[in-house]
């Protein structure tokens, strides 16, 4: 069964949330900022995802991302220390987060969805 890391107050999450009830995916719910993901996973799941940049597994507009000015940073952090910081403050993550296993997808696209979670 896939994890679905969401957070209550975004509007994206809830559409994923909608989206998955109305096709009937079974998801473990785990809201992001009260239980972010370990380092140990994200390192995984990133290491796992080659195809994926760092910059994927980011909320690049949240207020957090900008406060820590990591647009700069970003490509100076090593996989390690990128899923260091994301394990740090679940608010960093893009959301919604969905695993199973090293599947994971970040945001919500109903094609995405539809490709990957169907």
């Amino acid at each position: 069964m896939p994890t679905f890391y969401c957070y209550s107050r975004c509007s994206t999450c809830k559409k994923a949330a909608k989206w998955l009830a109305a096709h009937q995916v079974e998801v473990k719910k785990i809201d992001l900022v009260e239980t972010p993901p370990a380092a140990e996973d994200l390192e995984r799941w990133i290491t796992a995802n080659p195809d994926r940049n760092l910059r994927y597994f980011f909320n690049t507009s949240g207020q957090h991302y900008r406060q820590q000015g990591l647009k700069d940073k970003l490509g100076q952090l090593t996989v390690k220390e990128a899923a260091a910081l994301l394990a740090s403050d679940g608010k960093l993550i893009k959301r919604p987060l969905m695993v199973e296993g090293d599947h994971v997808t970040c945001g919500f696209k109903e094609e995405v969805y539809e490709q990957e979670w169907l």
